[in-house]
């Protein structure tokens, strides 16, 4: 007679019980998800090493309640020092680019057109890698890409300071109508050269893809150097152009891939 109350006894006895595991896993997610963003953000979580309460919460030595508490925190921190555990080591080549600026961003442009050369031979391209073809292109943004940026963009902002709207669309102007047939016309060249093409051949390049090149470059680069030129302080213009300039070098490999 009594088996039916046992029952639903138990049933809500288990369903009861799987409710609280739900909700402490979900809380264990919690903790666990905001110890991982502190950690990341450069916070690092105190644990406290006491086993129980021994005084009332509000006490006259509590953190909180000391004079320089800002100092104390690791939550306060001096906004002007970058941190950098949010992207792991980020922190480190932010110091590396201060310290050897030419270098590191030879290094961070042999990357971008490695990237850029490599994701065109394979998803465009479709064929086998032609590793001398990539090796070239990677060797280009270390030797010139990188070294030529870092001089023409401290010139570029020493020339023409400021980051309201006249010098950001005169900087702009600057670099696609001047700037960018230069390079262009140097990426063809050191292409011929490496390829032994004869300063004729290299010519006819340079006169048939010219054009084509700085027309994609039109298509692409004015809305990318407004935000450059407005918000990208001069350290990390190179960083920032070659994380853009992937895509764009897909089409420059292309571009340098076909005959004269």
């Amino acid at each position: 007679r009594h088996l039916p109350a046992i029952s639903s006894y138990f049933y809500y006895y288990k369903k009861l019980k799987r409710k609280r595991t739900a909700t402490m896993k979900l809380f264990g997610a919690v903790i666990v998800s905001s110890c991982l963003a502190a950690q990341a953000f450069g916070v690092t979580p105190v644990v406290s090493q006491t086993k129980g309460l021994s005084k009332p919460a509000l006490v006259t030595k509590s953190p909180l309640r000391q004079k320089n508490v800002a100092e104390m925190s690791p939550l306060f921190r001096d906004p002007t020092v970058t941190r950098g555990g949010a992207i792991p080591g980020l922190q480190a080549y932010s110091d590396a680019l201060d310290k050897k600026p030419i270098t590191m961003k030879a290094l961070t442009s042999l990357v971008g057109w490695f990237l850029g050369d490599l994701l065109a031979q394979v998803f465009i391209a479709g064929g086998p890698i032609d590793y001398k073809r990539l090796a070239t292109l990677s060797f280009f943004g270390f030797i010139y890409h990188g070294p030529s940026g870092h001089y023409f963009y401290n010139w570029l902002d020493e020339k023409v300071p400021g980051t309201d709207a006249v010098p950001v669309f005169s900087k702009v102007a600057i670099d696609q109508l001047f700037w960018c047939p230069i390079f262009m016309s140097v990426f063809f060249t050191y292409l011929g050269l490496v390829n032994g093409d004869s300063f004729a051949t290299i010519g006819n390049k340079i006169k048939n893809d010219l054009f084509t090149a700085c027309q994609g470059s039109w298509k692409v680069w004015p809305a990318v150097h407004l935000i450059n030129f407005k918000f990208v302080s001069n350290k990390w213009r190179i960083p920032y152009i070659n994380a853009v300039q992937i895509a764009f070098n897909m089409f420059l490999s292309l571009l340098g891939a076909k005959k004269a």
